[in-house]
């Protein structure tokens, strides 16, 4: 080989080792980045519930019976503010219904804001159709009044009965929404800058993921910006060119797109026979061997009566209880090692089992090792 020869087959050993050097970072980038604002939600901004006692008139007919009477003493201490005297005994107003008020507030609204609020019947009413909540002040865990709602109810259905118990329902009557009902009249004072700090938190706390979204914004905003302190938290420190607009700082971290990742799960609803299979699961070869056993208890019903001029037999029912046993034939099949979530899924289908039989073979696979995640009962 000539000088030149060698020289251009060096050439070619560094220009591959600079591009395999260049593709292997920590996370692989591309399809699976997401936005910080997405993956993360600011420190402070978390929203408070509340919670309130209410009444909502207006109904027709489909209010609480006369049996609440909390509904009826509720009514008459209303009217009694109002400057009306009435007894609560002598009340039966089956066109108001008594119900517990809820809504979320977000801590850095200001007063005069306006949230949702959702009404739900704590009594016997059939039907919050048509209603109309009155003002209900709505508190924080410390007993603040921080809302005030009042508004016509919206129930997306409706619940209509007739006679001989014949009746017809379109989704949950007893439930709605007072669509921009609540005033703020106390903003919960929320801060998301502290001492010029603030923090992102991971919605699904990740060491790695915290880790990628603290590169990200020291790429983006200089060296020691942000700084991830454990699985969800990334500190940030407000760059001083950004002192006097910390909204648009933080407009800008928020659009920057992160690699994540996460422990990989199996989550699994019995109830439902749901099975959700996370990405990086894998199973380790194992073998497999799934029988169900059905055992089906009948009961038939026959009439026995006497003859047709007996004077002494009596007509009876007589039950007949037949009882049916099947045991299906278990086989045995090979569990791969798998690497990927289609492999997993093609071998749950070649198992055969109904979702409920394939749940008891996942716990099982977990117990014997060979299914690699997180398995999350619902």
């Amino acid at each position: 080989m000539n000088v030149h020869a060698m020289k251009k087959a060096t050439l070619r050993l560094a220009l591959l080792a600079m591009l395999t050097g260049s593709l292997t970072p920590s996370l692989v980038y591309g399809s699976g980045e997401s936005r910080i604002k997405d993956l993360a939600f600011l420190e402070g901004t978390t929203l408070e519930p509340l919670v309130g006692y209410g009444l909502i008139v207006g109904l027709n007919g489909t209010g609480d019976s006369p049996s609440a009477e909390n509904t009826a003493n509720s009514i008459a201490t209303m009217l009694e503010k109002l400057d009306v005297t009435v007894s609560a005994a002598d009340l039966k107003a089956k066109n108001v219904a008594a119900v517990i008020v809820t809504a979320n507030l977000d801590p850095n609204l200001s007063v005069g804001g306006k949230i949702d609020v959702k009404v739900n019947s704590l009594n016997d009413s059939s039907s919050l159709e048509g209603g109309h909540l009155i003002m209900t002040p709505l508190r924080s865990v410390d007993g603040t009044i921080c809302v005030l709602a009042q508004g016509s109810v919206s129930i997306g259905g409706f619940n209509v009965k007739s006679g001989a118990n014949n009746s017809f329902r379109k989704n949950h009557a007893q439930a709605g929404v007072v669509s921009g009902g609540g005033v703020v009249k106390v903003g919960l004072g929320g801060k998301f800058i502290q001492n010029g700090r603030l923090a992102w938190l991971l919605n699904s706390p990740d060491f790695t993921t915290a880790s990628e979204v603290a590169k990200v914004i020291n790429r983006e905003f200089g060296h020691d910006v942000a700084r991830a302190r454990d699985a969800q938290r990334i500190e940030v420190t407000l760059p001083n060119q950004y002192r006097d607009d910390p909204v648009g700082f933080i407009a800008s971290m928020g659009t920057l797109k992160s690699a994540s990742d996460a422990v990989a799960r199996v989550v699994l609803n019995e109830r439902t026979g749901t099975i959700i299979v996370g990405k990086n699961v894998k199973l380790k070869e194992a073998a497999v061997a799934h029988g169900t056993l059905k055992v089906v208890v009948s009961t038939y019903y026959d009439v026995s009566q006497p003859s047709s001029f007996s004077r002494t037999g009596d007509t009876v029912v007589v039950p007949e209880v037949n009882t049916d046993v099947s045991d299906k034939e278990a086989r045995v099949l090979r569990v791969p090692d798998t690497s990927t979530v289609a492999d997993v899924v093609g071998v749950l289908n070649d198992i055969g089992a109904s979702p409920r039989d394939i749940i008891a073979i996942l716990e099982a696979l977990k117990r014997a090792g060979s299914l690699q995640a997180d398995l999350i009962l619902m």
